[in-house]
């Protein structure tokens, strides 16, 4: 099966928006549709708490017409158009959806951060997990839904396997950026992130991107949106992981990073597994 995982940064943008970077966005949800995933995972989509329009649905109906789709949005307490997620999947599967709670601080559960699909034989979850903001403010409450995130990919793991893809804002080892001395305290490589990301690879998951390409550097899915030369010199970090429950990384195939072109922030990540 194959798999792709974006952080879009505002799907109404992108589907209905009228400047460069939108125009560079569709282009890049072509790419995807080209590739005919089995499901694709959306994050931060900033849609209302009543979720996509009938004109983003028509737009999607038209780029992904053999999809059905699926979401979750903030809601009240939590800021309204933040975050959120949402999957697309081919509608001849019919999983269960479900929108967890993981008893993370407030008002994080209630910012529409995990999506999870149950197949027969699998879960495939996704995630946005919250930034520590500028000054570390949010260091503290992150940690704490790290540890929560990870009790809840456990309870899962439990019951059968799982595949949980999306955008874990930590660059987990020195490899996985271009600049590490640099960003040492920085949100998304601190030490706190960094070793929490540790705990859920020993809890029982494997990353599949470094399962593959252990030594391979250079490979990034983010490169800041405001610094205009980010892409072009690869000053990267790679934060989006597709993650896999140990006992099936003998069934991995590919796990990759599709190129976005000249869009700066995050790019699509896809995986292929024998399942």
């Amino acid at each position: 099966m194959k798999f792709i995982s974006w952080n879009i940064d505002s799907i109404n943008a992108a589907l209905t928006g009228t400047s460069k970077r939108a125009g560079e966005t569709r282009q890049v949800l072509h790419t995807i549709a080209d590739q005919d995933p089995d499901a694709i995972a959306i994050q931060e989509t900033k849609l209302s708490k009543d979720g996509p329009t009938k004109k983003h649905l028509a737009v999607l109906a038209d780029l992904f017409p053999d999809y059905a789709v699926a979401w979750r949005s903030s809601v009240e307490p939590a800021r309204k158009g933040y975050a959120g997620t949402m999957y697309l999947y081919k509608k001849e599967y019919q999983p269960m959806v479900t929108q967890p709670q993981i008893g993370a601080p407030a008002p994080m559960d209630d910012e529409g951060r995990i999506l999870t699909l149950e197949f027969p034989d699998f879960y495939l979850t996704e995630v946005y997990t919250p930034n520590s903001g500028n000054g570390l403010k949010r260091l503290a409450d992150r940690q704490v839904w790290d540890d929560r995130y990870r009790d809840y990919l456990h309870q899962l793991d439990a019951d059968k396997p799982v595949i949980a893809s999306g955008d874990f804002n930590v660059a987990h080892e020195p490899i996985d950026l271009a600049h590490p001395a640099n960003n040492h305290h920085s949100a998304g490589y601190t030490d706190e992130e960094r070793e929490h990301f540790t705990k859920l690879l020993k809890a029982g998951f494997t990353d599949s991107f470094r399962y593959l390409h252990p030594d391979t550097a250079g490979a990034y899915s983010w490169w800041a949106q405001r610094v205009i030369t980010s892409k072009q010199n690869n000053s990267g970090w790679r934060i989006d992981y597709w993650l896999v429950s140990d006992r099936l990384a003998d069934k991995l195939q590919s796990s990759t990073m599709i190129d976005s072109g000249a869009r700066r922030d995050h790019t699509p990540i896809m995986l292929e597994i024998d399942l």
